[in-house]
C-alpha cells in the first residue's frame, strides 16, 4: 500500500517518521516545502497534492481543521473515482464532515495522535466509519505498530482523548522544565536536572503502565511520614496543582469542540 501525507507539520511528520520504519512507500507534501528535507532524510518521496491523491491508497490528512475544506475541494474529482482510505487527524472534524468535504462516501479513519509518535511512544486513539473493512483496519494497525499505543475509541470521545493525550506532552514538558528549575535552584547542574526529571517522569509512568496500580497508592509508597516528599506534595496541594491540571484538560476539550463547530 502506498501512503500519502497531505501536510507535514509536527504531527504529520511524527507519524511519517514512525511509519517509515515499517515501509518506505510513502509520499509527503506540504505548503512550505519544508517537508522535502524530511523526505530526503527518511528516504521517501516528496510530491504534490494531486500526485498523492492519484497514487496513494491511504492518505493522511495532516492539516489544521480550518484548512481541510481548501485541501479537499480540489481533490473531489479524483477522490470520488479512486475512493482511497482517508486518515484524518483534524481536531473537532467528524468522519461524516470529512466525507462531506470530500464530496463523496469514502472509508475514513479518524485519529488523535501525539508527538511522541515520532519516537515510537505515541498514544493514538482511533475510530473508523462503516466503509473501512476489518481486514483493512487490521492491516493499517499493523503498519502503524512502530508509532506506539493504538487504541480504538468511540468517535464521541475523541475530543476528550485529544485534550489529554494529544495536548498532554505539552503539559508534561512544562512539568519537566519546572521540576528541573527547582533542582537547579537547589544547586543541581541544568543538564543533569533535565535528564533526571525526564527519566523520573518516564519511570513513574512505566511503573503505572506495568502494574495499573492506582496512582494514589504509588504516590503513597513514596511518601514517608513526616518526610520530604509529603512536604513537597503539600505545596502542590496548596497551590492547586490538581485543579490546574484538570482545568487545562477541560479547556483543551472545549477548544476541540469549538474547532469542530467552526
Amino acid at each position: 500500500m502506498k501512503y500519502g501525507f497531505i501536510g507535514c507539520g509536527n504531527m504529520g511528520g511524527a507519524i511519517a517518521r514512525a511509519l517509515s520504519r515499517k515501509t518506505r512507500d510513502i509520499y509527503i507534501t506540504d505548503r512550505s516545502g519544508k517537508g522535502a528535507a524530511l523526505a530526503s532524510e527518511l528516504g521517501i518521496a516528496y510530491a504534490d497534492t494531486g500526485t498523492i491523491a492519484r497514487e496513494c491508497d491511504r492518505i493522511f490528512l495532516a492539516v489544521k481543521p480550518h484548512m481541510m475544506a481548501g485541501v479537499l475541494e480540489p481533490l473531489v474529482p479524483v477522490l470520488s473515482k479512486r475512493r482511497p482510505l482517508l486518515i484524518t487527524m483534524a481536531a473537532g472534524l467528524t468522519m461524516a464532515r470529512i466525507q462531506e468535504l470530500a464530496g463523496t462516501s469514502l472509508p475514513v479513519i479518524r485519529i488523535m495522535p501525539n508527538t511522541p509518535t515520532a519516537v515510537g511512544k505515541g498514544v493514538i486513539p482511533y475510530c473508523r466509519n462503516s466503509l473501512v473493512p476489518d481486514e483493512v483496519l487490521s492491516d493499517w494497525v499493523e503498519d502503524m505498530e512502530k508509532c506506539g499505543l493504538l487504541d480504538p475509541l468511540d468517535e464521541n470521545l475523541l475530543d476528550a482523548a485529544s485534550a489529554l493525550s494529544g495536548s498532554g506532552p505539552a503539559y508534561a514538558y512544562v512539568l519537566l522544565e519546572a521540576l528541573a528549575d527547582g533542582a537547579v535552584a537547589c544547586g543541581l547542574p541544568r543538564a543533569k536536572a533535565l535528564d533526571y526529571a525526564a527519566a523520573t517522569l518516564a519511570g513513574a509512568a512505566e511503573m503505572y503502565l506495568s502494574s495499573h496500580t492506582h496512582p494514589g497508592a504509588l504516590k503513597d509508597a513514596v511518601c514517608s511520614p513526616g518526610g520530604s516528599t509529603i512536604a513537597g506534595l503539600r505545596v502542590l496541594e496548596q497551590r492547586g496543582f490538581r485543579g490546574a491540571a484538570m482545568d487545562c484538560v477541560a479547556a483543551a476539550y472545549e477548544k476541540n469542540k469549538e474547532l469542530g463547530r467552526s
